[in-house]
């Protein structure tokens, strides 16, 4: 296994911390997207999982979404009960989840990251995450989920495709 990539073996350790044994599995195509790792994987798109670095009030925050909505950054900021909610740029999400853009898991990160989950994920039996890389993706639950990141879980996505 030392052939992993080293952000690999970080989200790796990180669910084997939490007890989880992961399945991580490399798709020949990027995963960068919802509706990409959806394909790959022959699921639905909202069974995946986008991990989503946002700054709240300027911190950073993991939004882990649906891949079925767009996430609503005013849903966000009265769930984790701050004022402003915005897309992070591509230095502050290496910064603060230690990979790119695409890449970005829901563990793993060099500080715990404060976390908003999509319950709408709950609908699904399986959930598919990224694992640190645009081509690796895990399987795990909406419970096991929200155990492994300390989640809070709400209402975050706009139906109507918009991001606000």
């Amino acid at each position: 296994m030392s052939s992993l990539p080293p952000s690999v073996i970080r989200v790796r350790d990180a669910l084997r911390a939490a007890g989880v044994e992961p399945e991580i599995r490399f798709l020949a195509e990027s995963a960068r997207t919802a509706a990409q790792a959806a394909a790959a994987l022959g699921v639905e798109i909202g069974q995946i999982a986008n991990s989503l670095i946002f700054q709240a009030d300027g911190a950073p925050l993991l939004v882990l979404a649906s891949g079925r909505h767009r996430v609503d950054t005013r849903k966000v900021a009265q769930l984790m009960g701050v004022a402003d909610v915005r897309r992070a740029d591509p230095e502050f999400v290496r910064e603060h989840a230690g990979v790119a853009i695409g890449g970005v898991a829901p563990v793993g990160h060099p500080r715990p990251l404060r976390t908003a989950v999509d319950l709408t994920l709950a609908d699904y039996e399986t959930i598919w995450a990224a694992a640190g890389h645009p081509h690796a993706v895990f399987p795990t639950t909406f419970a096991e989920l929200v155990r492994i990141t300390n989640g809070i879980v709400g209402v975050i996505g706009s139906e109507d495709g918009n991001t606000r």
